[in-house]
Parts: structure tokens; C-alpha cells; sequence
């Protein structure tokens, strides 16, 4: 009946929190504050709302940019264990053990630690503290004494019911119900649901509904890629993950990245560059560099670059010899 009120459908979610202080003490700074890039002490592992959790300080920085500053990471552990995100609350800072002042300190009111195969369980600062002001505060005569402290905050939500709704939509993509545009893609044809289409990606939208799309478009050209790559993107953009059918080549992950730029997927896009980061080797790396330019990967770039200049540093020893011997 007109004016009845709709009654109003609730979830409920119960959730617990759990909160501990975690600790990594730093007995004397001098003593290794000339670690290399990417070398860390640890903290003691520590279990909180069901996760091992661990503090690494870097004296040298975690990156090559992060000359001058040590770097702090929380790392979780039990990713591997988890098939689902944890949501954290943590503070993080540094204390001076003689002065017992805080020599840096950061809040995050919220993280969430992502599970799956791009997600992170690390989170950190990586100019986390100046090492200049670390080495003037270990000047007064105990080498340098710091304890990094996190509190952490843990929310556990208890299991929700089951939910499979990436298989429900790769079901809906297998079907034939509602399916009301045709993609034509190098000889083949692909049947898809519009309104599928446009929720996922900004560029089928605006072909979809937008001002220059046509009314009751029912077939659409694909031009200049691939029908399987544009068959695996498809299945992308309802599930959320690639089809499992064994290792994706390098090729395959360059062309995945080009569709996933050219239809404004930016998950997929940073899916294909962190892979194709791993895959660098001398026969991919031109393309790789070329592909990281025209798209804007500037992770890819960054690790083509590492690998060109890694690739020098190697030479260089033997054109020293051939010139030593005559």
C-alpha cells in the first residue's frame, strides 16, 4: 500500500578488541646504525586477537630514497593463516631511554591488514625517525638506548555468514540469463551485463550511459587486443581475480596491464605490475621499461631501473679484468 513504510533490513556484526603493547628494544644504536638498506632488527614475535605480530626497525631505511632516516614496520605474520582482512588501531613511537622522552611518535586510528595475493600484511613508516637525531641522542654516553613501543589495537568480527558472491557473478557471466551486450573481440563474440560493466569500470560506463552512448547499444567493436586477454579481463571485472589456468606468462601480464589501463581498472593494473616486477629478466625488460612509460607504472619503471643498474654493477668486474690483462 502507498505509504507504507518499507521495513529496513539489518545486519549485525559482533566485534571484540583486543589491545597490547608491543615492544623492540634498541640496547646500543651505534652499534648498527651503519646496517645496509633493507637490514632489520626484530622485536620477539607477539600474539594479539589471533595473529602473530612483529616490530622490524630498519637503521639503514627499507628503500634506497630513504637515505637519512631509519624506518619502523609492524608486520604481521599469520597471513598465511587468515583468509580474511583484520582492521587495527596502533600507535607508534620511539622513547629515549635515558631522557625517557618520546623521540618520535605516530597514531593511526585505523589499518587493515589485507589478505590474498595482493594484499598487504605490513604497514610502516620508512622515514620513521631522522638518523641524525639518533646519533646526536646517543652521544650522552650510552651508546644509544631507544624502545620502539606499538599499541595495538585488534578488532575480531565474528564470522559472518557465508557469502560467495564472486562465484555468483562468474555463474552470471557463464549464463545466459539478463546478458544484454555483445562485445565482438578479434573473430569471437563475448556476451556481458551492462550494468555489471559500468559499475566496474569508469570507461564502460561512459560507452554504456554515458552522453555519446547510444541508445539500446546491443553489440560493441573491440578493437587492437586480444580475445582471450579480453576474455580474462572480463572474467576480472566480475570476480575480482584472474581465471586460475597455471602460471600467467610475462606477455600475457603486459597485455593484461594495457586492457587494465585501458578500461580503468587500477586493482588489475597494480595486479599485473607487481607481477611483472617479479618476471623482470633480460628478455622482458625493454618492453617492461616501454610498457612502464606509456602507462604510468612507476613501481615497474623503478624496478626496470634497479635491474638495469644491477645489471651494470655486474659488468663492471669483468671489463676490469680484460683491461688488467693486457
Amino acid at each position: 500500500m502507498a505509504g507504507d513504510r518499507v521495513p529496513e533490513i539489518m545486519s549485525f556484526r559482533c566485534s571484540t578488541e583486543s589491545t597490547a603493547t608491543l615492544s623492540l628494544e634498541v640496547s646500543n644504536y651505534l652499534r648498527i646504525k651503519d646496517m645496509g638498506v633493507r637490514e632489520s632488527v626484530s622485536s620477539p614475535v607477539f600474539k594479539l586477537g589471533g595473529y602473530d605480530w612483529e616490530i622490524k626497525f630498519f637503521p639503514g631505511g627499507r628503500h634506497d630514497e630513504d637515505d637519512g632516516y631509519a624506518s619502523c614496520y609492524l608486520w604481521c605474520l599469520s597471513q598465511g593463516d587468515h583468509d580474511h582482512d583484520v582492521s587495527v588501531g596502533l600507535a607508534l613511537s620511539m622513547l629515549h631511554k635515558k631522557s625517557q622522552e618520546p623521540v618520535v611518535s605516530f597514531v593511526v586510528s585505523n589499518r587493515v591488514f589485507s589478505s590474498g595475493k595482493y594484499g598487504y600484511f605490513i604497514w610502516g613508516l620508512h622515514k620513521f625517525v631522522d638518523k641524525a637525531k639518533l646519533e646526536s641522542l646517543s652521544q650522552e654516553g650510552d651508546g644509544g638506548c631507544f624502545t620502539i613501543l606499538c599499541v595495538l589495537t585488534v578488532t575480531n568480527e565474528s564470522p559472518q555468514p557465508p557469502m560467495d558472491l564472486p562465484g555468483d557473478l562468474e555463474g552470471m557471466l557463464r549464463g545466459e540469463r539478463g546478458m544484454d551486450v555483445t562485445f565482438k573481440v578479434g573473430g569471437q563474440e563475448y556476451r556481458a551485463h551492462r550494468f555489471v560493466l559500468a559499475a566496474r569500470s569508469p570507461v564502460f560506463s561512459a560507452m554504456l550511459f554515458g552522453p555519446m552512448a547510444e541508445k539500446d547499444m546491443r553489440c560493441l567493436d573491440i578493437a587492437d587486443m586480444h580475445p582471450l586477454i579480453f576474455k580474462k579481463m572480463l572474467h576480472y571485472i566480475y570476480t575480482g581475480s584472474l581465471p586460475k589456468c597455471g602460471a600467467y606468462s610475462a606477455a600475457e601480464m603486459q597485455h593484461l596491464l594495457v586492457a587494465a589501463d585501458r578500461y580503468g581498472l587500477e586493482t588489475l593494473k597494480l595486479g599485473c605490475e607487481d607481477e611483472l616486477c617479479e618476471k623482470l629478466d633480460a628478455k622482458t625488460i625493454t618492453t617492461s621499461m616501454k610498457l612502464a612509460d606509456q602507462h604510468g607504472c612507476k613501481r615497474l619503471k623503478d624496478a626496470c631501473l634497479e635491474f638495469v643498474s644491477k645489471g651494470r654493477r655486474r659488468l663492471r668486474p669483468r671489463v676490469d679484468r680484460l683491461n688488467t690483462s693486457y
